[in-house]
């Protein structure tokens, strides 16, 4: 059920033909997001604890990251509100801050070097406050000032993973010379200069020096650097930084859905809309290479995606999961109130309601402009889009994460934004420890090539038609073309002898998905997945039935195939709608000259020479 905008406001097809969202759309979620958290504070409002079961951190911890996440959203919401609207908008907040920041408050906060999780929110609550300026930090009596100042600068040269984390110092210390506070400039320095190093081109960061792709890339290092300039005024890292969101944003279109999802893909996944973020960075930053219609479509068409199926409960609370709770998606670090973090959504807010991103009438997305193929060098991805069901599949060729191989949000063959890895239990073979991620096993074949895992991933060869990687004793190459891709298994001497085991994608749905013949799978919606094999002929065994381990739905299938590795295998694996199941023409594939031939005549040759 949708508990946000339904009535009102009225949509406007003609400024937005996409979405039918304006700015008001935007404003009415943000104020029923903020009004739904109210009934969850302390007495004071320095701590929002929302229903659900403790983060790892604690439930004192959990409170501070539902006032500073919320904050976040009240600061971006007050910007452009009408006076008194703003300021009973930010109210609360500032009664919280008082109390929070108190060494001798019972509802005080945990302090940054009490509790780890305090150094990522006070972040939060510094770019908040900065947003606020005028009218909260200027208003607040001297003695709040001096707590809130004493309790940020427990964050000065405090440990922080070498990863996006050093950004939440580094913000706090741009926030604490802003007010003329003593401030550590060595967080500042080696915030950049990490960043710096960090950066592999194309718009991409790794993420601590690691072969970490994913939505962090828009949502924190794109992020924080550029909000560090526009807090400090500092604009020698500026023009660098303006640049490389620039190119990330090229790419990051090409993988928004048709239906606005984001892709499916990395950790953190809970805070969904959170991925609109990196595309209002660029219209607020003058980063970008989208027109404002377009960038405004990307972004209204994930928060409506997400709140159009469920992502808020009865209470308009967003829930930990992804369309609905789910809780499998919960890592250590997940609190009840880690989903507001999809705050960073809405920071195209600050926005003046003129502005053109407000003003342009919507433009499609690449998928809804026709099909395309598109290689994405960094994260070694082979991208392809289709117009006809707005589906951007990506195959994964570079991105790995673990050294294990293991985790399903990274390991994967392949990620879509209309599908979901199957997610099993708690896997004690997995630890990942230097996050404090979930330790999740894999509960289906979908979209693995075993024996093994992708342990020591090697990337071959990537262009806007094939890609190739080797990994344990395997080595997979990937043909696109329109909704098929053709993979192609040929194991080394190592894996003879063993069983090759293919799967395509995991389809998923509250109710389960029909399977009209071997290989081939359907929702009642029409999106169909399939798994045809190739070479050597074979007809592949029913589909592979889960229950409980989808963020998609509650019942799955997974088309797949196992034989025995001799040679090369090669299958063609489909992702689309269709109106019965019947597929379109499907590839070849020719092993004598590892040519892949599309049913247009165009051909592709996959070999690892």
């Amino acid at each position: 059920m949708n508990h946000l905008p339904t009535e009102d406001p009225t949509e406007d097809p003609a400024l937005s033909p996409h979405t039918g969202w304006t700015r008001a759309h935007w404003e009415t979620a943000a104020d029923r997001l903020l009004a739904a958290v109210r009934p969850f504070a302390n007495p004071s409002g320095s701590l929002i604890r929302l229903p659900g079961p403790a983060s790892g951190s604690g439930e004192w911890s959990d409170g501070l990251e539902g006032y500073a996440r919320t904050f976040l959203l009240a600061s971006f919401r007050a910007a452009h509100a009408e006076p008194e609207h703003a300021e009973r908008i930010l109210a609360p907040y500032a009664a919280g801050l008082a109390a929070g920041t108190d060494p001798d408050s019972p509802e005080r906060w945990p302090s940054p070097s009490e509790t780890r999780q305090a150094r990522v929110e006070a972040a939060s609550v510094a770019l908040a406050l900065h947003e606020t300026r005028p009218l909260l930090w200027d208003r607040l009596p001297e003695r709040v000032r001096e707590n809130t100042v004493r309790w940020l600068s427990e964050l000065s040269g405090v440990e922080v993973p070498p990863n996006n984390w050093v950004w939440f110092r580094a913000v706090v210390a741009a926030f604490l010379r802003s007010v003329d506070a003593p401030h550590a400039a060595a967080d500042i320095a080696h915030a950049i200069e990490a960043t710096d190093s960090w950066y592999v081109g194309g718009g991409w960061y790794t993420d601590g020096g690691t072969d970490r792709f994913d939505h962090y890339n828009g949502w924190a290092m794109h992020l924080y650097p550029l909000w560090y300039c526009r807090i400090s005024g500092d604009h020698e890292p500026l023009a660098r930084y303006r640049e490389r969101l620039r190119a990330f944003l090229d790419d990051a279109v090409h993988l928004v859905g048709g239906d606005g999802a984001p892709l499916f893909q990395g950790r953190s996944l809970t805070y969904r809309f959170a991925a609109a973020a990196p595309f209002l960075t660029g219209a607020l930053f003058d980063a970008t290479p989208l027109p404002p219609g377009l960038t405004r479509r990307a972004a209204s068409g994930m928060l409506r995606h997400f709140l159009d199926r469920g992502a808020v409960e009865e209470r308009d609370l967003l829930s930990l999961g992804w369309h609905r709770r789910f809780e499998a998606i919960r890592q250590n670090y997940s609190g009840p109130a880690s989903p507001y973090w999809a705050s960073k959504g809405f920071l195209g807010l600050l926005l003046p309601p003129d502005h053109p991103v407000w003003t342009a009438t919507e433009e499609p997305l690449p998928v809804e402009r026709g099909d395309f193929t598109r290689e994405i060098a960094a994260p070694g991805w082979l991208v392809s889009g289709t117009a006809a069901d707005g589906v951007v599949r990506v195959v994964n060729h570079g991105t790995l994460r673990a050294p294990s191989g293991r985790d399903p949000f990274y390991a994967r063959l392949a990620y879509t934004t209309h599908t979901a890895p199957e997610l099993g239990p708690p896997d004690p073979a997995v630890d990942f420890r230097l996050d404090g991620d979930a330790r999740l096993g894999d509960a289906g074949p979908d979209n693995q090539v075993a024996p093994g895992t992708r342990a020591g991933l090697e990337r071959v060869a990537l262009d806007d038609r094939v890609a190739i990687s080797h990994h344990g004793a395997l080595t997979v190459a990937s043909a696109v073309h329109g909704p098929w891709e053709v993979r192609v298994v040929s194991p080394d001497e190592a894996a003879r002898g063993r069983r090759l085991r293919l799967g395509g994608h995991a389809l998923a749905a509250d109710r389960p998905p029909a399977e009209p013949r071997p290989g081939v799978v359907r929702r009642q919606d029409g999106l169909t997945s399939a798994l045809l094999v190739l070479h050597p002929p074979a007809e592949p065994p029913p589909a592979h039935r889960a229950e409980g381990t989808n963020p998609f739905g509650a019942h799955s299938a997974t088309p797949w195939h196992e034989a025995p590795a001799e040679g090369p295998v090669a299958v063609a694996v489909f992702l689309g709608h269709t109106h019965d199941a019947t597929l379109p023409p499907a590839p070849r594939y020719d092993p004598a000259t590892t040519e892949v031939r599309w049913s247009d005549g165009t051909s592709a040759r996959v070999t690892r020479d």
